[in-house]
């Protein structure tokens, strides 16, 4: 079942009506190129094209009828058509072996199921740049390991994404050109009954490259480098999932994903406002990340064919495709209704009593003298006793003789300046954007 988010095309482009179109433009295109060679009369392939396409429709159904006997769905496919083009279909699949069609067919599908993705991608990122302008200046505490450590701006956070959404997006379009490659070489590669030519000349009619040598398949390292490339994708997404899941937790309240009018949270307790959302692409992440395993897994195959990997594809290619395209129009749907909460991101900041600007009276300490290691010591007991004792740690700073006897009063006041940690959100936004 495709996804409610998910783009009809998408859809569309793993449906068994537009695989079999797809089949059938691969071997239109090659009696085409049989046809400038000399081999196919004219009018036999123009009967061809004319009746096969006219009667799409129809042997689709028929299809799987012959497969449920032959065990084979290429045979099924020509077998049907035949049915309906008659004498002209002799010279379909005309010295062509099934991956001919099937790998050529699949990087179509692949290719176009590909830009979609990168159209999806470039949605999500204009969506977060949209809220990286717009919070670019917003005020927030920055975590490692999941503790306070310094200041920092939602924007910068969501510059972060931006940045790494680009990467991801060149290396889609990096696996698109991997997998955008056609094979009409035969059952071994070894061009036996077509000339390479007739290859050529049929990849470029589909906008595809020939293959440089193939065995009976194109080679799987190809599929493995686009899945790989997908779940990329997803683990960024889930990343970012990620972290409005925690910061919209109650105890921190920064960050809420959007939750409509008449939309209900718990059976349970009715004041529940669950990060639904987000915690459906994490999911879905686990699906595309174990999907990219098993295209890892296809690319050994016996003496470079066997069909161990034909099954597995026509799961995971599809699935992944359709999950991910849901996900990342899902996510900028969550991005563009994403709640903020400024004030509440202050409050959090605050919440640490001053001890996050430790490192600037640190740095002051050495800069006056003072050894890193006593510096550090001086400023540590103070954070500590902060914590401890929950008390704000500029006054422990301004009582302390140690600290006072190197740092002037007005030095310290100033290592406290939000403003002074912030200085630098300019020049990240020019390197970003």
């Amino acid at each position: 079942m495709i996804p409610r988010y998910t783009q009809p095309e998408m859809g569309a482009i793993w449906s068994d009506r537009h695989k079999y179109k797809t089949w059938l433009d691969v071997e239109l295109a090659a009696t085409d190129a049989l046809v400038a060679d000399g081999v196919v009369p004219a009018a036999d392939a123009k009967a061809l094209r004319q009746k096969a396409e006219a009667e799409l429709d129809n042997f689709i159904p028929r299809i799987d009828e012959i497969e449920r006997v032959t065990q084979h769905d290429v045979i099924a496919f020509t077998t049907a058509v035949a049915e309906r083009v008659g004498e002209s279909a002799r010279w379909l699949h005309f010295g062509m072996t099934s991956s001919d069609v099937l790998d050529t067919a699949l990087a179509l599908q692949m290719r176009d199921a590909c830009d979609l993705i990168l159209k999806d991608i470039d949605a999500l990122a204009e969506a977060v740049k949209a809220r990286a302008n717009e919070h670019k200046k917003t005020p927030m505490i920055g975590r490692t390991h999941g503790v306070h450590a310094e200041p920092m701006t939602l924007g910068v956070k969501l510059a972060l994404w931006f940045a790494e959404l680009k990467r991801d997006r060149e290396r889609v379009v990096r696996a698109r050109a991997a997998v955008s490659v056609g094979k009409i070489s035969g059952a071994v590669g070894m061009f036996a009954h077509l000339d390479p030519k007739i290859e050529e000349a049929v990849c470029k009619r589909l906008g595809l490259a020939p293959a440089p040598v193939s065995s009976q398949v194109v080679q799987r390292d190809r599929h493995a480098e686009l899945m790989t490339a997908l779940a990329i994708v997803a683990a960024s997404l889930e990343k970012f999932a990620l972290e409005i899941r925690g910061l919209q937790k109650t105890e921190i309240g920064e960050i809420e994903e959007p939750f409509g009018k008449g939309q209900k949270g718990s059976s349970a307790m009715p004041h529940k406002r669950n990060p639904i959302g987000c915690e459906q692409i994490v999911g879905l992440a686990r699906l595309v990340r174990a999907n990219a395993m098993a295209a890892l897994e296809n690319v050994a195959l016996w003496h470079e064919r066997d069909i161990s990997h034909s099954s597995v594809e026509r799961v995971i290619l599809p699935d992944s495709f359709i999950a991910l395209d849901h996900m990342l129009r899902r996510f900028a749907r969550i991005v563009s209704g994403m709640v903020v909460y400024p004030d509440r991101m202050l409050e959090n900041l605050g919440r640490s009593r001053g001890v996050v600007f430790s490192g600037t009276v640190l740095l002051e300490l050495a800069r006056r003298g003072i050894s890193r290691e006593q510096a550090y010591e001086w400023v540590q007991r103070n954070a500590m006793k902060s914590f401890h004792e929950h008390k704000d740690f500029k006054t422990l700073l301004l009582a302390d003789a140690d600290v006072t006897k190197v740092l002037p009063k007005n030095v310290i006041e100033e290592a406290f300046d939000l403003n002074a940690q912030l200085r630098n959100v300019d020049a990240i936004f020019a390197r970003v954007f």
